[in-house]
Order: C-alpha cells, then sequence, then structure tokens
C-alpha cells in the first residue's frame, strides 16, 4: 500500500550507516508486551540471541527481585538476521498474579526484559483505551481543538467555506502526479472540523468512517465519556461530508501533492504547523493556495450512486451514532443519514472503489465487506429504535456476507477489509432470527476463523510468531486486527481456541518483536520517539518526553525495499532519528526516524483498530 509521505530527496544510505545502540553487541535480548499481560492468558516473550542456547535457564523476578518463576527455553524458533541468529520462546505463563515483574537469563546467555505488568485485563488496557482516544484528540481539525500535549491551535477555519472541485487526474510512477490543473466546479461547502489523517493533515471520509465504526463499537459496548465526546467530534463532521438533501458525498479535504508543472503546492510539500496554513496571505495563482484554502472533492456528482465500501462504512458510522445517540431526536436523524447513504451505493458495474485522490493512497478492492457492515448497523440501529425497516437492513446483511464469503477479494482487519467486525454483528443478528436469511451462522463463523487460521498459518513459520506479513505495509494495524479478531470470536462463540494466538499478536504490537519496541507512542518502556508527523515534530519533544502523540499508533516494521528513497529531513523540520537496523531481518526494517513514513507514521485507522483491540480485551 502507498501511503503518504513527505517529499524525498536523497537516499537512506546515511541512516543505515548509522552506529547501532551499544546494548547491541550484547549476547541477547529478551522481548516482551511492555504493557503487561492479563491474569488467566498465555505469557510469551522471545529471547533473541547471537546463537540458539536451547535448555536455557530462565527465572521471572518480582519487583523486590524473588524469583517466583522458573523455566527452560525450548529449541529455537529460526534466525532472525546474520547476527542474531537464534529466537527461543520464553513461556511464563503460570505467573498469574498481580504484580511487576522482569524475565532474566544467566549461565548460557545473559539477558533480561523489560519490567511488565500481570494485572486485570481492565487494570492493564481501559489506559490504553484513553491513550488511543487522545490521539484522537490530538488529530481534530477545526475550531473544536482540545490543546492537549502539542498545545494545538484551531486550524483550516478557511474549510467552513471550502471550494468543490472535479475529481482531480494523476500520472506518474506512483500514480499520485497531477496530470491537470485542478477545477473547481462548486461550494462553498461547510467541512470544517475533523481529524488530520495520519502525519499530514489532509481529511479522508474513507478513513474516517473505518474509525468512526470502530469507536462507535467500543463506545457502545462499554466506553467513556471521552471515547464518546471524540466519536461524536469524528460523527458531526462526517453529517457535513455527506450531504442528505443533494445527495453528494465530499470524499476529501484537501490534496496531498502538489505540482511544479501547474504551480501549486500539495499537502506533503510544506512542513509546518497546521494552523500557519490559515496565516497565509494567498490568492488564486499562487503556489500555497491550496494549503490555504484547501480542496474538497466530492466521490461522484450530486445525486449519483456512491462508490459502495464509502457507502456502507459511512452507513456504518452514522448506524452507530443512532445506537450510542441518548436524544430520540437525534438518534432518528442518524438513521436517516444511515439509510440515506446506504440506498445510495452504487452496487452494480462498480469499477474502481472511491477511496481517496489519488487511489494510489489507500488502493481498495473490497466493498461487499462494507455492506455487510453498513446493512449489520443498520439493522441494529432499527430495532433499538423500533424502525419496521431493520428487518430489510438484517437480511440484507446476510446478502452482502454471502456474496463476501464466495468472493476472492478477502483479508483480515484492517482499513481495507471491515468484515471481521460485521460478521460478529450479524452472528448477534442471526441468532435472532432473520427471515429469508442468505447465510447461516456456521458459514459467518467459519469466515472469521478462516481469517484467524491464515494468520496462525503465518505465524507457524515467524520466529516471532506474527501473523502479519512484516514486509508490507500496516503490521502494526494487521497485527491489533488479529487481536481484536481473536476477541470478537470468543464474544460470539464462546470458544478459547484463538485466545493465545490473539495474545501474541497484540504482544508483537506492544513490544514483543525484533526490535523490543512498542508501536504505540508514549506506551512501554521503549517506544518511538521520531514519529512522522508534522505536529508532534514541531510543536512537541522529537526525541522523546512529555510533549508526545501520546497513544498514536504507527506503521510498524516494513519491507526493506519501501525505505529506498526517504531523503534528507524535510526542510523547516526538527531533525530526529533512533537507529534499530542492528534487529531489522527477515526482509523487513524499522526505522524509528522522521523521515520513515513507511515505518513511524501514525495514522487513525491504525489507532482505531488498535482501540477496538484493546477496547474488547478488557
Amino acid at each position: 500500500m502507498l501511503r503518504r509521505g513527505s517529499v524525498a530527496v536523497l537516499t537512506l544510505c546515511c541512516l543505515a550507516a548509522t552506529a547501532t545502540p551499544a546494548s547491541a553487541a550484547a549476547a541477547g535480548f529478551v522481548r516482551v508486551d511492555q504493557v503487561g499481560y492479563a491474569t488467566g492468558e498465555a505469557k510469551v516473550g522471545y529471547l533473541l540471541g547471537t546463537q540458539a542456547v536451547s535448555g536455557a535457564p530462565f527465572t521471572v523476578v518480582d519487583s523486590g527481585g524473588r524469583t517466583v518463576h522458573s523455566g527452560k527455553v525450548g529449541a529455537s524458533l529460526g534466525s532472525w538476521n546474520s547476527k542474531y541468529k537464534a529466537v527461543h520462546q520464553v513461556d511464563f505463563s503460570k505467573v498469574d498474579k498481580a504484580g511487576t515483574y522482569q524475565v532474566k537469563f544467566a549461565g548460557k546467555i545473559t539477558a533480561q526484559s523489560p519490567s511488565f505488568k500481570v494485572d486485570s485485563a481492565g487494570a492493564l488496557f481501559q489506559p490504553l483505551v484513553q491513550a488511543t482516544t487522545e490521539f484522537f484528540q490530538a488529530q481534530r481539525d477545526g475550531r473544536n481543538v482540545i490543546p492537549g500535549r502539542l498545545d494545538r491551535k484551531q486550524a483550516h477555519l478557511t474549510d467552513a467555506k471550502a471550494t468543490v472541485y472535479a475529481e482531480p487526474k494523476f500520472k506518474g510512477d506512483g500514480g499520485d502526479v497531477p496530470a491537470e490543473p485542478l477545477k473547481p466546479v462548486g461550494g462553498p461547502v461547510d467541512v470544517e472540523g475533523g481529524w488530520f489523517d495520519a502525519g499530514d493533515f489532509v481529511k479522508f471520509t474513507s478513513n474516517t468512517a473505518y474509525s468512526l465504526a470502530e469507536l462507535g463499537y467500543v463506545q457502545r459496548t462499554g466506553g467513556n465519556a471521552q471515547l464518546l465526546a471524540e466519536f461524536k467530534h469524528g460523527l458531526d463532521w462526517l453529517d457535513k461530508a455527506w450531504d442528505a438533501n443533494s445527495r453528494t458525498l465530499y470524499a476529501q479535504v484537501g490534496i496531498g501533492t502538489g505540482s511544479e508543472e501547474f504551480g501549486f503546492l500539495g499537502d506533503h510539500d510544506v512542513w509546518r504547523l497546521p494552523e500557519a496554513d490559515d496565516q497565509l496571505t494567498v490568492k488564486p495563482g499562487d503556489e500555497q493556495y491550496f494549503i490555504k484554502y484547501r480542496p474538497v472533492f466530492p466521490a461522484g456528482p450530486a445525486g449519483s450512486p456512491v462508490s459502495p465500501n464509502l457507502a456502507g462504512r459511512v452507513a456504518a458510522a452514522f448506524a452507530l451514532g443512532a445506537q450510542v445517540e441518548q436524544d430520540p431526536q437525534r438518534a432518528k436523524r442518524y438513521l436517516e443519514e444511515a439509510a440515506s447513504i446506504f440506498a445510495a451505493a452504487k452496487t452494480t458495474s462498480v469499477g474502481e472503489l472511491v477511496t481517496a485522490f489519488p487511489h494510489a493512497y489507500y488502493p481498495e478492492s473490497s466493498w461487499l465487506d462494507d455492506m455487510e457492515l453498513g446493512a449489520a448497523q443498520l439493522a441494529l440501529a432499527g430495532r433499538k429504535l423500533g424502525d419496521a425497516r431493520s428487518a430489510t437492513w438484517a437480511k440484507q446483511a446476510t446478502q452482502w456476507a454471502k456474496q463476501y464469503i464466495a468472493s476472492t477479494a478477502k483479508d483480515t482487519l484492517n482499513l481495507y477489509d471491515t468484515s471481521a467486525l460485521a460478521h460478529a454483528e450479524l452472528v448477534g443478528l442471526l441468532r435472532q432470527g432473520i427471515p429469508g436469511a442468505q447465510v447461516t451462522e456456521k458459514q459467518v463463523i467459519d469466515d472469521l476463523k478462516r481469517q484467524l487460521n491464515s494468520g496462525v498459518q503465518r505465524a507457524s513459520g515467524s520466529p516471532f510468531r506474527t501473523g502479519v506479513e512484516i514486509t508490507s505495509f500496516d503490521a502494526a494495524s494487521k497485527s491489533f486486527g488479529f487481536a481484536a479478531t481473536a476477541r470478537l470470536y470468543r464474544a460470539v462463540t464462546g470458544d478459547k481456541s484463538y485466545d493465545a494466538f490473539g495474545v501474541q499478536q497484540r504482544n508483537f504490537a506492544l513490544g514483543s518483536n525484533a526490535w523490543g519496541i512498542s508501536l504505540v507512542v508514549g506506551v512501554g518502556a521503549t517506544n518511538p520517539k521520531c514519529p512522522h508527523h508534522q505536529a508532534a515534530n514541531l510543536a512537541g519533544d522529537p526525541n522523546g518526553g512529555k510533549r508526545v502523540l501520546y497513544g498514536a499508533v504507527i506503521n510498524g516494521p516494513n519491507g526493506a525495499e519501501n525505505f529506498a528513497d526517504l531523503g534528507e529531513m524535510p526542510p523547516g523540520a526538527i531533525p530526529c532519528s533512533n537507529s534499530l537496523t542492528a534487529f531489522d531481518g527477515q526482509g523487513s526494517r524499522f526505522f524509528d526516524d522522521l523521515r520513515s513514513w513507511p515505518s513511524s507514521e501514525p495514522a487513525i485507522d491504525f489507532t482505531s483498530t488498535a482501540l477496538l483491540a484493546f477496547g474488547v480485551s478488557r
């Protein structure tokens, strides 16, 4: 997947040449979940060493230095790289008393883990729900910002009277170079507010709706006041993006890449704080015109059918709004918003899905899952509000589920596939009875198992037992997606078969990986210090501290080839780089470096999937 990034000027030669930490010369490292392990769940870490040490003894000590458990590692699970030639699993599941612990090795190999906790699921993961919620607060755009750790200011107030432009055309090897000037076609429209998508300041309807579906699910099943406020903030913006009267969906605010040929800059061409954009003095034709007066792009002409991936997930977000809203009139309005866009879905001769402009930023090909999710949430909202249409929507959910299960465009839970969440909701509806259902409960559950089994199979060949492909994008998001799916599966079936697998995927993203780093900013003993994020870089502490983008989930390890052309630090940025290259291996790399958007850029979809995993694990 090609995500958004900043201008690249030079290759990454210098980063690879930087000195590795002195600790890299040690005999070995113990990698654990740096947040901790819930009582009653599997507790596994990994010993990363320069040579195999089968049978090496280890102890687990508490905060007072007392040994509470002893054990030995088994055979190596495989080599990681040319230096670290062995990875051993360290099982300390018998440690189940609440407390703070460390794993220690002495003898064949000397190593010790960071401290970690064992506690109830609520005690461990409720703070992480709060942390990831804080990231969404930091991503707020418009008037209603929350200053937070980064002292955020109001930004992009010009979005309240934005000009609408025709769908932009792109060219080039990356498919993201504007091929012609932007053409105004309407407006003004009010699209002020919402959330920045990632480390840049562009806003995407598809990604916002995906995140809202996950935030709304957690809020409905046991959220809190802060999460509810954030959910409503995002939903208020989505309400602006869908004009039910004209049947127009606005898909994007801002343009990522500018054009030297046509004389304008895009968001990725300027490194600055977001509030600086409103201070610009520009006129049409100036190169920074679209930095201040950001273009709005519709998903299609007014009244035309809406790309079904967008229609389904936007409908789901509104329908969840109807389910959590306490005011009856507002809840009914959300339900009607959901129904109106769901009915506008283009489900024949679909063609290329609308995600972002350019499509290369988010090249989605799956939409049946989104329609299933939208229909299922509509059915649940309809049942809550006593709407007679709920039976029709429930039946439609089974129709889309049947088609999805029979399709070839299937994945696991992440920005491009919402089927796990849809299936979990549909199982509940099926148990209540759906006349004329086109799919059975078993078929839906079997597809949840298909998703989990795909991860289990990949994990069986991974030294760190990760179920994701670490040489492609979204490793953190997909890891948290597996963790969430395992919990959803258990919730609807009572079957604990995938519990340990799900826990290990969460462990991987929270530090039990080769690099020994949590992929959540501010969470864990070692976590990202240099996220590719403009506001965090310019208004925060770029090498760690209190002023950080707390709770942000970054991309994580990625294929080595994706780091070939990252270039220099962006002009105006505060340099930030912490090398972990000694631990790169298996064709993957991880760079805690400001330039390293393939590893270190956070995003709302990454973070909402983590929030879902933490929320269902409480």
